[in-house]
């Protein structure tokens, strides 16, 4: 039998899919399973994108450039003009293969084997994948619950800075927690960053989807921090296009931008179909926008509402993006996960939730937390949540039995 690599055998499991099989089970048996572990929207995706495609003309597939083609980053540089960063051109742009791919380029850019980049958890539990193929190690600062998951004090940040810290990583808004970051607290960074020469990677894909009225602060709202800031971007949640793999990475700084470029070209381009349609899908897209910050909202306070009412369940409301973190009355939700898969349904019924664990460098802080996403239409979320009540009072019973 051929070795199998260190760096693959020290790769982790996403907490989002490591319950499928026991969810492909449940639905095997005849169960209807509601998805709330996993960030897919229900969503319609935007007209403009689908008629692109249905309507393409071409008679080559060909490479796109490895940068983007320049229609589609042309797109981008509106809309971030549409942004007021109006400093932007097309060649601040690397189109990336998904989100994904930015997160790659940017921490291979930045980090050699055994260096440090320091996160603000939970976060996106897939950081640790994209760290770990490249031998970086991730150093967490915890944020708590009980602050909605605010940043923490920046002095934490400060005590974990050493000869081999990188970079700063942060979501905003916040996947898994749905935290939306003040600009107070981001300048809190931008000052840490500067004073240790360190760059700000700002994963900004949720940027639409704030809520209460608020608005998102990018990390491009500090021009400072110009040669020590990359954004990360996707089309996946902005525009429901998770499946056409496109995204981007953003920086003002031209040295960062030329050695990612290297990545970019090694990999030889990202996905021309999926350029066409998220070059159509900026096409008047407000409206769009509008209309989806709308239904995400309701569904947020739906959710979130009626997660309070369960006793002993505890849940901010967050500000931005899908997603809330819930702390339910059990005493290990990966557990307790997998038996609403394995042994429980109502009336037929059941749900898949991703336990927060993996969203923690230590996963014994989320031992108790769960992630919800809120993709699914008012209907569907009240059937989850009413199952999930019935489900916990059916849990605890049979463990004081």
């Amino acid at each position: 039998m051929p070795n199998i690599s260190n760096r693959a055998q020290q790769m982790p499991p996403s907490p989002v899919r490591k319950l499928v099989p026991f969810a492909l089970k449940a639905k095997q048996r005849g169960t209807k399973v509601y998805h709330l572990n996993i960030g897919q929207p229900d969503i319609e995706t935007p007209e403009t994108a689908l008629n692109a495609l249905k309507n393409i003309d071409l008679k080559v597939l060909e490479y796109a450039l490895s940068e983007g083609n320049i229609e589609y980053r042309k797109a981008l540089t509106e809309y971030y003009h549409s942004l007021d960063f109006t400093d932007l051109t097309p060649d601040n742009f690397i189109v990336t293969n998904g989100g994904s791919e930015a997160l790659n380029f940017a921490i291979s850019t930045l980090c050699d084997d055994g260096d440090e980049v320091i996160i603000p958890e939970p976060y996106y539990a897939n950081y640790n994948g994209f760290t770990s193929t490249f031998n970086v190690n991730v150093v967490a600062v915890p944020s708590t619950i009980d602050t909605g998951f605010a940043l923490p004090p920046i002095e934490e940040f400060e005590k974990k800075i050493s000869a081999k810290t990188r970079a700063i990583i942060i979501c905003n808004p916040g996947n898994p927690t749905g935290y939306l970051y003040t600009r107070e607290e981001l300048q809190q960074l931008a000052d840490i960053a500067l004073k240790y020469d360190i760059v700000i990677i700002s994963d900004e894909v949720y940027r639409e989807y704030v809520y209460d009225g608020k608005q998102q602060i990018s990390m491009f709202a500090f021009p400072e921090l110009a040669e020590n800031c990359i954004i990360i971007d996707s089309e996946s949640k902005r525009y429901s296009m998770c499946g056409v793999r496109i995204g981007c990475m953003i920086t003002r700084s031209k040295k960062i931008h030329d050695a990612a470029m290297l990545f970019a070209q090694a990999r030889l381009s990202p996905v021309l179909l999926g350029q066409i349609a998220a070059t159509a899908a900026h096409q008047n897209d407000g409206a769009y926008i509008r209309a989806v910050r709308e239904e995400y909202t309701h569904r947020r306070n739906v959710l979130v509402d009626l997660l309070n009412d369960i006793p002993g369940v505890i849940c901010p409301k967050p500000r931005g993006a899908f997603y809330c973190v819930a702390e339910l009355p059990v005493d290990d939700t990966e557990v307790f996960a997998q038996w609403l898969l394995e042994k429980y349904s109502l009336n037929n019924e059941t749900i898949m939730v991703a336990p927060a664990g993996g969203f923690y460098s230590n996963p014994e802080l989320g031992k108790k937390q769960v992630r919800i996403a809120y993709v699914l239409n008012e209907q569907d979320l009240r059937k989850s949540v009413a199952i999930l009540h019935a489900a916990l009072e059916n849990y605890n019973s049979d463990k004081r039995h």
